[in-house]
């Protein structure tokens, strides 16, 4: 068994433009200061990394490497969520993600979505340069607007979708094979991968590629009534990413999963800090480990309730205690009777 690394954090919902959040020396010395180990990258501000720079010059990646470890830290992954969703774009929420891309390729969604392409190639290069294993990104929709149809979806479009969604997915997954990188996809309500099902359909439709993986977040399986301890023990193959995001779900005569247009605050499930939500995390750590799970226990912070730099300092040392540090021997070694072959088959008349 191997123990889980961390703790550590997500920044991008902590990046700002002031003080400490808005240099990657400046918040991976805050980040140190709360006692994390790692620091998750986001990928579209330059301010903390050029992608295409680090894809293209060791050098580079080198210097951002130094940044993070001067304060104690590791790059644990590099995210492409953002580029991800672009990777596949149903019509209707065109205008909607085109603030995800460069301002020179909006209202183009051809030249948006090789945009996209071409940055989760880089990623996959940025990341071999960096010495990481795995980098974590979205899948993207052409389905979403029909996840609860009326009138009901027309025959085939399932099949239709999940094979371009194939089609544009694979050679990005070759490039990720190519790096020796492990693509992570974070099972999300609004791609079209949001729960297990969805990943076996595109799995298959990948024929099973060796890189293409998952992230675990219960966070969103609590939101959908999933099994999300089920899920580790279905997956846990494919588990390469982990973060850790609780959340509550409150159903009420009024309101249930699609949450009734309600914002954060007033949807029967909401995101919440660690340890004020319902995830049971010592059970999810617990499956983790007896998996042997390779990677890092990443905060990931969203929460409406509780200010990020409350959720940030709790969340470390919520981590760190359910960090399950592996034995090297078994609890009953103190008892071995010192049999030998010849003893046991003795023992068993043979």
């Amino acid at each position: 068994m191997t123990t889980i690394k961390g703790p550590a954090i997500f920044i991008a919902q902590f990046i700002g433009d002031t003080a400490p959040f808005n240099s990657l020396d400046s918040i991976c010395k805050w980040a140190a200061g709360l006692g994390y180990k790692g620091v998750q990258l986001p990928t579209l501000d330059p301010r903390f990394i050029d992608l295409q720079k680090a894809a293209e010059s060791k050098t580079y990646a080198d210097e951002i490497k130094g940044v993070v470890n001067s304060h104690g830290l590791d790059i644990t992954e590099l995210s492409t969520h953002l580029q991800g969703q672009l990777v596949a774009v149903n019509p209707v929420y065109d205008d909607l993600f085109d603030g995800f891309a460069p301002e020179k390729l909006r209202k183009n969604p051809a030249e948006r979505q090789k945009w996209a392409v071409q940055q989760l190639k880089y990623a996959a290069q940025a990341s071999k340069n960096l010495g990481l294993a795995a980098s974590v990104t979205f899948s993207g929709a052409l389905l979403w607007p029909m996840v609860y149809p009326w009138p009901q979806r027309p025959a085939g479009i399932v099949e239709t979708a999940f094979d371009e969604l194939a089609k544009r997915w694979t050679p990005i997954l070759d490039v990720y094979e190519d790096n020796g990188i492990d693509l992570c996809y974070e099972v999300h309500p609004g791609e079209d991968l949001h729960d297990g099902i969805t990943f076996e359909m595109f799995l298959d439709k990948v024929k099973g590629h060796k890189r293409c993986n998952l992230l675990y977040d219960p966070s969103h399986f609590i939101l959908q009534c999933l099994d999300y301890l089920e899920y580790i023990d279905l997956y846990h193959e494919r588990i390469k990413m982990f973060h850790v995001k609780d959340a509550e779900f409150n159903p009420t005569g009024r309101q249930g999963v699609y949450g009734g247009y309600q914002n954060w605050v007033d949807r029967a499930g909401r995101f919440r800090s660690l340890g004020d939500g319902q995830v049971d995390f010592k059970q999810i750590f617990s499956k983790l480990t007896q998996y042997d799970f390779p990677g890092w226990a990443v905060l990931e912070w969203e929460c409406a309730l509780k200010h990020p730099e409350d959720g940030a300092r709790e969340g470390a040392e919520f981590i760190k205690n359910h960090i399950i540090r592996v034995t090297e021997r078994a609890f009953d070694d103190f008892a071995a009777s010192g049999a030998d072959d010849a003893l046991n088959r003795k023992t068993l008349g043979i």
